[in-house]
């Protein structure tokens, strides 16, 4: 009988530990990091990356198809508006030449002999109608071969320099085959992508500035020419810029990387920064956890995310967010609407990293 009291005992006692044990697992609080509100009300300026483009960068082509009789230009030519860059062998093309102007000199006799009867009332109307409009059809086939000859020959639309050449002479090509590549010379463009929330704001910008690394303190001033309307394939909407240059200022060459600073207005929506970490994505809605320290419970807040910033941190809009509140910084994917957590302390100066 006494073994079994003690038995007894000894099943009351585990399993008195085990419920404190899970008592105290429950009681457990998830520990997260907090954080403050910011507002960003002051900042007005944008920033993103772009590439400087020539004003014009075209490739032309010949009109006609044919041989290549001689390339005028290479590489990096540098070259005139209106200087012959190309031409292709006329022979083809003068030989139906000769052939349409000797069909128009007949024909043009004819017609005038004919019109010239028909003055005196010697001939029909029907007859001298006919006169004209063959007349008029022999005319437009001769202007046609003269254009065929002429379209052998490729010109500089512009000045500017040869970025590419694509065929060397001899070689046979059809029409409309890029034969060279022009740059125009001059002032170029710098093209920078906005997303859509820039987008839509775009009317509220009011300067613009780019500095390249290659030129350490010179700012270029920059004139808006345009927004493309409709976004592209990465729902990014190009902005073309005039950049320019200075009397001092060295002038940025095509394909030159560079940083496109954007002064705006502020809008009568009030921007909140706050880290990226803090905002929970959920079936295409955003939100953060706001902590009350009174209770130490959270409460989660719907928002709007407007703009990432490079500092970690993101720019929002939200009815019941302020200035100054708390919110869970990190670990928002492990905590619940109304749940009680723990803060996490901020490390000590004597134990980085809390190891000890």
């Amino acid at each position: 009988m006494k073994r079994f009291n003690f038995l007894l005992t000894g099943i009351l006692v585990v399993l008195l530990a085990s419920c404190s044990q899970r008592t105290q697992i429950t009681d457990s609080k998830p520990t997260v990091k907090i954080d403050t509100v910011f507002s960003a009300d002051g900042q007005t300026a944008l920033q993103f990356p772009g590439r400087v483009k020539a004003a014009q960068d075209i490739s032309l082509s010949f009109r006609v198809s044919g041989t290549i009789l001689r390339m005028h230009v290479n590489d990096g030519t540098y070259v005139r508006k209106g200087q012959l860059l190309a031409e292709l062998d006329p022979a083809d093309y003068q030989i139906q030449l000769d052939a349409a102007e000797a069909e128009y000199q007949s024909v043009k006799a004819e017609a005038e002999r004919v019109m010239a009867l028909y003055k005196e009332n010697v001939t029909t109307p029907d007859a001298n109608d006919k006169a004209m409009y063959g007349l008029k059809q022999i005319t437009a086939k001769y202007n046609h071969a003269k254009d065929q000859l002429e379209y052998t020959r490729l010109y500089a639309p512009f000045s500017g320099y040869v970025q590419k050449r694509l065929f060397d002479s001899h070689e046979t090509i059809a029409a409309g085959m890029p034969v060279v590549s022009i740059i125009s010379e001059g002032t170029p463009e710098v093209e920078i992508n906005l997303p859509a929330v820039e987008y839509i704001r775009r009317r509220q910008f009011t300067g613009y500035t780019c500095t390249f690394d290659i030129y350490p303190g010179q700012e270029y001033a920059l004139d808006l020419i345009n927004v493309t309307p409709k976004a592209n394939a990465n729902q990014l909407y190009t902005m073309r810029l005039q950049l320019k240059k200075g009397e001092a200022q060295a002038l940025p060459s095509p394909g030159m990387n560079t940083m496109v600073t954007i002064e705006c207005t502020e809008g009568e929506v009030r921007h909140l920064s706050v880290p990226t970490g803090a905002v929970l994505r959920d079936k295409g809605t955003a939100s953060v956890f706001l902590y009350d320290a009174s209770s130490r419970t959270i409460r989660r807040c719907d928002v709007t995310v407007t703009r990432l910033l490079g500092s970690g941190r993101c720019l929002v809009t939200a009815e019941g967010l302020k200035p100054g509140d708390l919110i869970v910084a990190s670990g928002v994917h492990h905590v619940k609407d109304g749940e009680q957590v723990e803060p996490l302390l901020p490390a000590s100066k004597t134990n980085v990293g809390g190891l000890l």
